[in-house]
C-alpha cells in the first residue's frame, strides 16, 4: 500500500508546477493522469476500498463530491477524507459525499480511508473533471391572457450566487396533454450580472388556451468562461400549468377575434355534447378531437372578411355554438401627408389612408395627430370610410409659432403605423377662393376691382393674379402684390383697358412666399365707357359703269377703334371749286354714291359715336392711266394670294389692293386692303375665298394726284379639276380623216387655269365601245395632248374608210382632269378600195380556173382511169390458165396455170365447213406467218398466196408420188382479209353460200374426192364470178365445194379469177421482186405525171 502511494507521488513536476511554463505543465499532466488511472484501477481491486469519485458544482463556489461505498460497509460507516494543502487536512464523515470549497486551479490529491486505514483510496482532483450543473430553475409565476391566447412566464435567475458575469441560455418548453406533446421549445438568452433578476417571457398559442391545458417547463445552461470543466444543462423545472374555469357562457374560442388576412387560426368548442359538424361561413371543416371531448378546427390562409365578420359555427345534436372572426389588414403608412393653412388661423392636415383595412366599427383605424413642440394632439376616428378617401384633421394655429412638427399615428387591432412632417405654416398658405368681386369706373380705360378674401393676413403680403378676358382676344394675366389687412377686403386699379369693351375679370391669390394659388373666383363681366373713335374708316371709291357717279365705300371700324357704338357717318367731296356733303348716313350703311364731274375731288369720311367724331379718312377720286399693263395669273399658296411688285419711289401715299369675283358685274369690288408705300409684297386673305373660283386682283399705287393701276392679276386660291367638258362638233369627214372643233369652257366651270386638252379616239360602235382605261396607255386607244389652249380645231388623219370611231375630248387644269365628252363618227367609204376589193377576187378566180383546166386536160386519161375505170373483158383475163393436158379434147376450154410470182402476202381465214383436204395447204414461198393465226383450228386454216399472172410458166404436174388424185381449185374470199376473224363456235354455223367477192382459183392436187350432190341445187345461190365467155364449156360448181358436179370427170373447170364483185383493187404490193403494176390507183404525185395509155 505504501509502495503504491509512494509511486503516486513520484512525479516531481507536480510539486514544481508553478515554476514551469505552460508547455511543461501539459507534458507533466499526461503521465500523472495515466498514473492516476492505474492507481484507481489498483485501488478498485482492493477489497473494501472506496471508488468512483465524482464532483459537481451548481454555483462554481462549492464542489459536491461523492463516491461509491466500500464493499461490506454498512449504515453508520465512517470515512476519513484528507485533502492536500487544506487545514485541517482531514475530517471524518458518516456518508459517501462531501462538499469542498472550490480549490485553486490545478491538481489536488484526496485520500479517503475506511476501516481505520485498512482500506484507503487516493484520487487526483482537477477542475476539468468537475461538471457544472446549475440548480433547477424555479418558475415564479405563470399567467394567461385568454382573449389573446397568450401565456406570461416569470422566473428568477439567482445571479447573486455566481461569482462572475456569465451568459445564460434558458430553454422553455410548452406541453399539451401533460408530458406527452411538446408543441413549443424556445430559447431565451440572458446574462448573469451578480444580482438576482426576474425575467419575463410571453408566448401566444395558435390554439385558444380554453381548449386544452398548457404546461410550461424551464431549464438553463450557464456558459461561464472562467470554468474549464464540463458544462451541462440543469434539470427541467416542474411543469406548471394554467387552467381555465368553465363558468363563462361562451363555448367557442376565440371570441370575436381580429386577425390579419392570410393567417392560420384554430377554433375550438368546449362542450360536453358531441359536436357533429363545424363550418366557417358556408364551408364545412374537418374536426380535430382534443382532450376532454373538446373539438377544434384549423383554418389556413384565411381570406378577408366582410364588414360584419365571418361566422364560425359548431353544431351538436341539440344546439349550435359559434363566434365571429374578423380578418383584415393593419393600417398602411399614411400617404401624401400634407399640412397647410387657408387663413393662418387653422392648420389642415390631409393624407391618404392607403389600402383599406376591411375593419370597421370598433375595429376601425384610429388616427392621432401629435405636434411635438407644443405637445398637443388631435384624434380622428372614422366609422366608415370609402376606399381611397382623403382624410383630414384640423389643428389650431398657436400664437407666435410658425414651425410645427406633426406625427400622424394610425392604429387598429392588427398594428400601427405613422408618418411625420415638419412645416413652416407661413410658407404653406393656400388661401380661400376670393368672393364678392366688384368693378367701378375711373374712366373709359381704367377701373377699380375689389374682392373679399377671408383670413388673418395682417402680418404678411399677398400675391394676387388678375385674369382679363375680352371678346375675340387673347387672355391677359396681371400680377399684383398687396399687403394683407384685418378686414379681409382688398382692391386694385386695373388700367390700360379699351373703351366700350366687354371685359371679364377673375382673381386668385397666394402668399408672397407662394405655396399654392387659390381657386379662381367667379368671373365678373363689365363694359367700359365709350370714347371718341380713334381712327377714321378705311375708305375706297369706284366710278359707276356709266362714269357719272362716284361710289364711296368704307369699312366699319373695329371695336377697338370705334371706342363705342357708331351712330352715323358724314361724307363730303371737295375740290377747288365746290364741296358736296352727305350727312348722317346711318351706321348699317357703308356705301354712298355722289354724282360728280371729272374734276379732281378729295373724299372725306367721318364716323361719329355718342362721345364724338373720328378723324376724317381722305381719298382722291382721280385715276392715273397706265398704258403698259398686262393681265397676269397667280395661284394661292395655301393661306392666301401672294402679290409682289417692284418698289416705286413715286408712290407717296400707300398701295391699295382690291379684288372681286371674275363673274361679278362692274363695278367689280368684293374687298380691298391698304399697305404702306414702302411695301413690295402682301398676302391677300379672306374668309370669302373659295377653291375653284377665279378672282380678279387690282394693285393701285397712290400718288399725290391720284391712284394708278399698277398690276392686274387673275388667280385662284386653289385650282380644281373642271366640272364640265368642252362642247365639240365634227366639221368635216372624209374616208381617212375627221375634223373636229370645240368651244371654250365657261370660267365658272373651268375652276382653274386651262392647261390643255386630251383627245382620245378608237374604233368602236355606239353602245359597244366603253373607252375604258383611257389613262392606262391601251394600244388600241390613240391619244393627242393639245397644250396650245388657243387651238380650237383638230384634224385626225390616217383613218379607215367607212369605219365607226369613238371620239372623246377632255380638258385639264393643274387641279386635275375634267369630265369627258364623247361622240361616234363614221368615216366615208373609200371607192378605190372598193374597186380593188372586187377586182382581186375575180382575178384570182380566173387564174384558178385556167390552171385547173390546163391540169385537167393534161391529166384527162389519168382522171378517166381513176374515177371512171373500164370494165375488164373476161376473155382478156390471164389470171387463170389451165394446163394443156387438162384442156385436150376441148379446144374451147382453157386450163388454169400457176405462174411463179412473188405473192402479196394475202392471208385468208376460211370460215366455211368443207370436207377435209389433206396436204392441200399452200404456203407462200416468200413469207410465212403461222403465229398470226395460232388460235384458228388447223383444219380450217388455209393460207393462199395470190399471184397475179405476170410471168407465164407452166406448172408441172404434181407427180405420181401423190397417188392417183385429181386437181381442184379452192376459191379464197379476198374480202375475208378485211373482215374480223370469227370465233370457232360461229364458224360452224356459217352458211357456205354467204361468201361473196373474188375467189382465186388454184390447181391443187387432191388425194381423195368426195362428191356433193347438193352442189347443183346451190348453184344459183353462189355469189362467185360467172364467166362471160362460152359458159356452156364451163362446169359451174359452188365456190365452197372443192370439186365439180361431175364426179366422173377428172378435169374441172372454174370460173374466171377476175371478178366484178371484188370490192378492192387487185393491186400487187410494190416490191422489188414483184412486177410493177400499171394500174392507176390514186396518188397525189401521179396527178402531176403523165402515164402511157394502156
Amino acid at each position: 500500500m505504501m509502495d503504491i502511494s509512494l509511486c503516486l507521488r513520484q512525479p516531481s513536476c507536480m510539486g514544481d508546477r508553478k515554476r514551469m511554463r505552460t508547455t511543461s505543465n501539459l507534458r507533466c499532466l499526461l503521465p500523472a493522469f495515466i498514473l492516476l488511472y492505474l492507481m484507481n484501477q489498483v485501488n478498485s481491486q482492493k477489497k473494501g476500498a472506496p471508488r468512483d469519485l465524482k464532483c459537481t458544482t451548481n454555483n462554481l463556489q462549492v464542489w459536491d463530491c461523492s463516491w461509491k461505498a466500500a464493499s461490506g460497509a454498512g449504515h453508520g460507516s465512517v470515512y476519513e477524507v484528507c485533502i492536500e494543502n487544506r487545514f485541517p487536512p482531514c475530517y471524518q464523515l458518516g456518508k459517501t459525499n462531501t462538499k469542498i470549497p472550490t480549490p485553486l486551479p490545478g491538481d489536488h490529491e484526496i485520500t479517503i480511508n475506511y476501516d481505520f486505514g485498512n482500506s484507503m483510496s487516493k484520487f487526483i482532483l482537477n477542475e476539468k473533471n468537475v461538471s457544472f450543473i446549475p440548480d433547477t430553475p424555479e418558475i415564479l409565476n405563470l399567467s394567461a391572457d385568454f382573449p389573446t391566447s397568450t401565456l406570461h412566464l416569470t422566473w428568477n435567475d439567482k445571479g447573486s450566487v455566481f461569482p462572475h458575469h456569465s451568459n445564460v441560455v434558458w430553454e422553455i418548453k410548452i406541453v399539451r396533454k401533460e408530458n406527452v406533446e411538446v408543441i413549443k421549445l424556445e430559447t431565451y438568452n440572458t446574462t448573469l450580472n451578480g444580482k438576482d433578476t426576474v425575467h419575463h417571457w410571453s408566448w401566444t398559442s395558435d390554439m385558444p388556451l380554453e381548449c386544452v391545458t398548457h404546461y410550461v417547463g424551464i431549464r438553463c445552461y450557464i456558459d461561464d468562461s472562467h470554468f474549464s470543466g464540463r458544462k451541462e444543462w440543469s434539470d427541467w423545472s416542474p411543469l406548471k400549468n394554467i387552467s381555465w374555469s368553465s363558468d363563462s357562457q361562451n363555448n367557442v374560442f376565440p371570441q370575436d377575434k381580429v386577425i390579419p388576412v392570410g393567417s392560420d387560426i384554430t377554433f375550438c368548442c368546449v362542450t360536453q355534447e358531441v359536436v357533429v359538424s363545424a363550418q366557417l361561413g358556408h364551408t364545412f371543416c374537418p374536426l380535430v378531437h382534443l382532450e376532454g371531448g373538446n373539438v377544434a378546427i384549423k383554418i389556413y390562409n384565411i381570406s378577408v372578411s366582410a364588414n360584419s365578420g365571418t361566422n364560425v359555427v359548431f353544431t351538436t345534436k341539440e344546439s349550435m355554438y359559434g363566434t365571429v372572426i374578423f380578418a383584415g389588414y393593419p393600417p398602411d403608412v399614411p400617404q401624401k401627408l400634407n399640412c397647410e393653412t387657408y387663413d393662418l388661423r387653422e392648420i389642415i392636415c390631409t393624407w391618404d389612408p392607403g389600402r383599406p383595412t376591411a375593419l370597421v366599427g370598433p375595429r376601425n383605424t384610429v388616427y392621432t395627430l401629435f405636434e411635438s413642440f407644443s405637445g398637443r394632439h388631435v384624434r380622428f376616428k372614422r366609422v366608415e370610410a370609402p376606399m381611397n378617401e382623403t382624410y383630414q384633421l384640423f389643428f389650431q394655429v398657436l400664437p407666435n409659432q410658425e414651425i410645427y412638427n406633426f406625427t400622424l399615428n394610425a392604429r387598429n387591432p392588427l398594428g400601427q403605423s405613422e408618418s411625420r412632417i415638419l412645416v413652416n405654416i407661413t410658407e404653406k398658405v393656400y388661401p380661400h377662393t376670393p368672393t364678392s368681386i366688384k368693378v367701378k369706373d375711373i374712366n373709359s380705360t381704367a377701373v377699380i376691382l375689389s374682392w373679399h378674401l377671408p383670413g388673418n393676413f395682417a402680418n404678411t403680403k399677398l400675391l394676387c393674379q388678375i385674369e382679363i378676358n375680352k371678346t375675340n382676344s387673347t387672355q391677359e394675366l396681371r400680377n399684383v402684390t398687396i399687403r394683407g389687412v384685418e378686414n379681409s377686403s382688398y382692391f386694385v386699379v386695373v388700367d390700360k383697358l379699351n373703351p366700350y369693351t366687354m371685359y371679364s375679370f377673375r382673381i386668385r391669390c397666394s402668399s408672397e412666399t407662394f405655396w399654392k394659388w387659390s381657386k379662381w373666383s367667379n368671373g365678373k363681366q363689365y363694359l367700359t365707357t365709350e370714347a371718341i373713335p380713334s381712327k377714321g374708316p378705311d375708305t375706297w371709291r369706284e366710278w359707276s359703269s356709266d362714269g357719272r357717279n362716284l361710289i364711296i365705300y368704307w369699312k366699319p371700324l373695329p371695336i377697338n377703334e370705334a371706342n363705342g357704338r357708331i351712330l352715323f357717318y358724314n361724307v363730303s367731296c371737295s375740290s377747288d371749286e365746290k364741296t358736296q356733303s352727305l350727312s348722317e348716313i346711318p351706321d348699317p350703311q357703308h356705301k354712298a354714291e355722289i354724282q360728280l364731274d371729272k374734276n379732281d375731288y378729295i373724299i372725306s369720311v367721318v364716323a361719329k359715336n355718342s362721345v364724338g367724331s373720328s378723324p376724317p379718312s381722305k381719298i382722291a377720286s382721280m385715276e392715273i392711266p397706265n398704258d403698259d399693263l398686262r393681265v397676269e395669273q397667280t395661284v394661292g399658296t395655301g393661306n392666301g394670294i401672294l402679290l409682289t411688285w417692284h418698289y416705286d419711289p413715286n408712290m407717296t401715299c400707300d398701295y391699295v389692293i382690291k379684288w372681286c369675283n371674275s363673274s361679278q358685274l362692274k363695278p367689280c369690288l368684293m374687298d380691298w386692303k391698304k399697305v404702306p408705300s414702302n411695301s413690295t409684297k402682301t398676302v391677300i386673305q379672306s374668309d370669302q375665298f373659295q377653291p375653284g373660283v377665279r378672282y380678279n386682283f387690282f394693285l393701285y399705287g397712290c400718288k399725290n394726284q391720284g391712284y394708278q393701276l399698277v398690276r392686274s392679276v387673275i388667280g385662284y386660291i386653289e385650282e380644281l379639276a373642271p366640272i364640265a367638258a368642252p362642247n365639240f362638233t365634227v366639221e368635216d369627214t372624209s374616208a381617212d380623216s375627221i375634223l373636229v372643233k370645240w368651244e371654250d369652257i365657261p370660267v365658272e366651270e373651268l375652276r382653274g387655269f386651262l392647261r390643255g386638252y386630251l383627245f382620245y379616239f378608237e374604233k368602236g360602235e355606239r353602245d359597244t365601245s366603253k373607252m375604258r382605261g383611257l389613262e392606262s396607255g391601251r394600244s388600241d386607244v390613240k391619244v393627242k395632248n393639245i397644250t396650245d389652249i388657243s387651238q380650237k380645231t383638230l384634224r385626225i388623219a390616217d383613218l379607215q374608210g367607212k369605219t365607226s370611231y369613238h371620239l372623246v375630248l377632255r380638258a385639264y387644269t393643274d387641279g386635275g382632269m375634267g369630265p369627258e365628252k364623247s361622240m361616234f363618227v363614221v368615216t366615208k367609204e373609200n371607192s378605190v378600195g372598193l374597186i380593188i376589193a372586187i377586182l382581186i377576187p375575180v382575178a384570182v378566180a380566173v387564174i384558178v380556173g385556167v390552171v385547173t383546166s390546163i391540169l385537167c386536160y393534161r391529166k384527162r386519161e389519168w382522171i378517166k382511169e381513176t374515177f371512171y375505170p373500164d370494165i375488164p373483158n373476161p376473155e382478156n383475163c390471164k389470171a387463170l390458165q389451165f394446163q394443156k393436158s387438162i384442156c385436150e379434147g376441148n379446144s374451147a376450154l382453157k386450163t388454169l396455170e400457176m405462174n411463179p410470182c412473188t405473192p402479196n402476202n394475202v392471208e385468208v381465214l376460211e370460215t366455211r365447213t368443207f370436207p377435209k383436204i389433206e396436204d392441200t395447204e399452200i404456203i407462200s414461198p416468200v413469207a410465212e406467218r403461222p403465229e398470226d393465226r395460232s388460235d384458228a383450228e388447223p383444219e380450217n386454216h388455209v393460207v393462199v398466196s395470190y399471184c397475179p399472172p405476170v410471168i407465164e410458166e407452166e406448172i408441172p404436174n404434181p407427180g405420181a408420188e401423190e397417188g392417183a388424185g385429181t386437181s381442184q381449185v379452192i376459191y379464197i374470199d379476198i374480202q375475208s382479209m378485211y373482215q374480223p376473224q370469227a370465233k370457232p363456235e360461229e364458224e360452224q354455223d356459217t352458211d357456205p353460200a354467204v361468201g361473196a367477192g373474188y375467189k382465186p382459183q388454184m390447181h391443187l392436187p387432191i388425194t381423195s374426192t368426195v362428191e356433193d350432190p347438193a352442189a347443183e341445187d346451190d348453184l344459183d345461190k353462189t355469189a362467185g364470178y360467172r364467166p362471160q365467155a362460152n359458159v356452156n364449156t364451163w362446169n359451174v360448181v359452188s365456190p365452197d365445194s372443192p370439186r365439180s358436179t361431175d364426179s366422173n370427170s377428172e378435169i374441172v373447170s372454174f370460173g374466171s379469177p377476175c371478178s366484178i364483185n371484188s370490192r378492192q383493187f387487185l393491186i400487187p404490193p410494190k416490191d422489188e421482186d414483184s412486177p410493177k403494176s400499171n394500174g392507176g390507183g390514186w396518188s397525189f404525185t401521179n396527178f402531176f405525171q403523165n402515164k402511157p395509155n394502156d
